[in-house]
């Protein structure tokens, strides 16, 4: 992944969950912005730009562990670094 680091695009698939495999804390200390279908999202938990889907947050709903639901939306993915 290092080489994500010297361009400045973020990398193709990234999840803030620690628990992912996609989480990448060198990547999400550079503030990364994602635009679903051109609308900038703040509550994005996940994405996968390839595939076109975005994973984002329900602010008032929880799952039964206590964390945010997600919903996945579909679309044009363009992650970017603020």
């Amino acid at each position: 992944m290092s080489e994500d680091q010297n361009t400045d695009v973020p990398p193709n698939h990234l999840s803030i969950d620690p628990r992912s495999p996609f989480y990448n804390e060198e990547v999400l200390r550079r503030d990364v912005g994602v635009r679903v279908n051109g609308a900038e999202k703040t509550n994005v938990h996940e994405y996968n730009v390839a595939e076109g889907w975005a994973r984002v947050e329900v602010p008032t709903a929880k799952d039964r562990r206590g964390n945010p639901m997600v919903v996945k939306v579909s679309g044009t993915i363009e992650p970017y670094f603020r």
